[in-house]
């Protein structure tokens, strides 16, 4: 049975049934999709681990990303904060020899001073710059990719109204550049890019919000269930919910001095 012949209350409650640890997203395959940027960051980050000594993966999630490279450097770690993502990027990682440390997003990164040539990372909730700089060797290089501002505020919106600009413009490329320079850090490369979304019934909307926590903080099927019910009437009557996400690509070197 599609999920366009399935009813609000079923595809609700196969939406809150379904996982949420790790960064695989294959539960959406034909029921929400995104364009893709067109810089391919798993490859480009693959060519860069292929070529490094000892590399370090922040924020991993459960190691999805990292495990895509067909080679990884003799040395490689990831950090995690998120007890179920850790024990997922472990069960991962450790075949592919590569070590996951548990560590708070916010906490300083357990390693020391100029231990990693290059350090990666595919959507972290922060990128704090002095602990990056701090840890990559001179002329070591940061490769990501980031989220931008606003990214996916079509559904941010419709759920919590309109948002302070402030908060709209939070993760703004200009701001992290800044960032990265403060640290001492050059930037060698910035793009940007924003990219269709469309969620084509009412169990990718929830799916995504218990997924992506911090788009809604205080989502629960629960609490908005009279705004879940009219978005699937109006997905039924007028097709695809779209949004739009907010991509970029940044690469920051360490001088060699």
């Amino acid at each position: 049975m599609s999920p366009s012949t399935r009813t609000f209350h079923e595809l609700v409650a196969e939406a809150e049934a379904a996982p949420t640890e790790g960064w695989d997203f294959s539960w959406f395959e034909g029921r929400a999709t995104e364009e893709r940027p067109s810089w391919g960051y798993a490859r480009a980050m693959g060519e860069r681990l292929a070529k490094a000594g000892a590399a370090l993966d922040i924020q991993t999630g459960g190691g999805e990303v990292l495990a895509s490279a067909r080679e990884l450097p003799r040395l490689t770690v990831a950090t995690e904060g998120w007890p179920p993502n850790v024990a997922k990027a472990t069960a991962l990682l450790h075949p592919r020899g590569a070590v996951v440390v548990a560590s708070a997003e916010d906490a300083p990164l357990p390693f020391g001073d100029a231990a990693f040539d290059l350090v990666v990372s595919r959507h972290p909730v922060t990128a704090r710059w002095a602990e990056i700089a701090r840890v990559l060797g001179p002329g070591g290089t940061y490769f990501a990719q980031h989220v931008g501002p606003a990214s996916a505020y079509e559904v941010v919106e419709y759920f919590l109204g309109p948002q302070p600009e402030a908060q709209r413009g939070a993760r703004h490329p200009d701001r992290e550049r800044a960032g990265a320079e403060a640290a001492g850090l050059e930037v060698v490369d910035l793009r940007t890019e924003r990219l269709r979304m469309e969620f084509h019934d009412i169990g990718a909307v929830v799916h995504f919000l218990r997924k992506v926590v911090w788009m809604v903080p205080d989502f629960t099927v629960d609490r908005y269930r009279p705004q879940l019910l009219s978005l699937h009437e109006r997905i039924e009557a007028e097709g695809p919910f779209v949004a739009h996400s907010s991509r970029h690509l940044f690469e920051a070197r360490r001088p060699d001095a």
